[in-house]
């Protein structure tokens, strides 16, 4: 038999408990039709709970909190331990509200792992399966002004003799007809291009280097990776690595491939522009994250630095195809091939 919590449907706390009931394996059901402020002040609810709501704290130096947490969490994982545990899921739901409403980009860019460490944690399933897909605000809610309005002064009834100066006017000079008033709408104004499709043309087609990389099934070296370097334009495009800085902090499989999968869904803005592999290294932890991305002209795309926080995870490298090992590295992250670079892959992931 389900448990019952009472409580509205977009509440915080009826979050918090729900993704508690998730981990614990305890089937916990909102009741039907909760309404704040008018069920929870019925006798039957009262009983149950004769205060009638939940006291909540405020964190009145926000900015000084997060530099505490990011702190913490520059060399945890977790808030306690080497895996989820119940402060986790009251820390994740409490920063969820101000990612969601509040906190934008360029707001929590100064705490780097306070950013690693909501991302990963509301991408675990079980918060994926309460939560649902989770997105971080672009502005801030304006705050409703409370200075009462001021009521309007009337104005003095006009004279008889001005209105029919005013009339006078109006006949000699008819107002000229508004765009409006004939039917005519403004053209909605163009969306500015993105910099790399005004790029010269390329002899490279992207798609159809993940055509060939998504077909190919046997002797990947003879098809695909022999294709790819006969597409491959370095005028047009570019290749990186790309090295996590952090990986000591992978201690936990499923935690570090979440993180991966993570940023390869943030990275989605580039895929009109760029091809990515990422390798998950190691027999145990902690496992190490690497990767090689192509991209569309000879710097990392500008919008992608600006727009995906994970770019700043890891450090970037740009690769010069005339070393040959430098090739040979490149070959061996698209073919995933194993042994990398002596150890075994845990896993490996496309972006294409």
């Amino acid at each position: 038999m389900a448990l019952v919590l009472h409580a509205g449907k977009p509440n915080k706390n009826a979050f918090k408990t729900l993704i508690a009931a998730e981990y614990s394996g305890i089937d916990v059901k909102l009741a039907d039709n909760f309404e704040m402020g008018v069920s929870n002040k019925t006798p039957e609810f009262l009983k149950m709970n004769p205060i009638g709501k939940a006291e909540e704290s405020v964190i009145a130096a926000l900015k000084r909190a997060l530099a505490a947490l990011n702190t913490h969490l520059a060399c945890n994982t977790y808030l306690v331990g080497h895996s989820v545990t119940l402060a986790d899921i009251v820390m994740t739901i409490n920063l969820f509200l101000g990612f969601a409403h509040l906190m934008t980009k360029s707001f929590t860019s100064e705490f780097p792992h306070v950013e690693r460490y909501f991302w990963t944690m509301v991408n675990q399933p079980n918060f994926r399966k309460i939560l649902g897909e989770v997105k971080q605000t672009e502005s801030v809610l304006p705050i409703p002004s409370k200075k009462p309005s001021q009521p309007k002064e009337a104005k003095p009834k006009a004279k008889d003799e001005p209105k029919k100066e005013a009339k006078k006017e109006v006949e000699k000079e008819p107002a000229k007809p508004r765009a409006e008033d004939a039917g005519e709408e403004e053209a909605p104004k163009p969306k500015p291009k993105n910099p790399l499709d005004l790029l010269p043309p390329s002899k490279m087609i992207l798609d159809d280097w993940k055509r060939l990389y998504s077909n190919t099934k046997t002797n990947f070296r003879e098809v695909a990776i022999k294709g790819f370097w006969d597409m491959y334009d370095p005028e047009g495009y570019s290749l990186w690595f790309c090295d996590y800085k952090y990986n000591e902090e992978n201690t936990v499989s499923f935690v570090t491939l979440n993180k991966v999968s993570g940023f390869l869904q943030r990275m989605d803005l580039a895929r009109k522009f760029a091809f990515g592999k990422m390798l998950v290294i190691g027999s145990g932890p902690p496992f190490k994250v690497k990767g090689l991305w192509l991209f569309r002209g000879q710097e990392i795309p500008q919008f992608v630095l600006d727009e995906c926080y994970d770019m700043e995870l890891y450090e970037w490298k740009k690769v010069d195809t005339s070393d040959e090992a430098q090739k040979e590295r490149v070959n061996q992250m698209i073919e995933d091939y194993e042994p990398f670079e002596g150890e075994p892959l845990l896993d490996a992931k496309c972006f294409k």
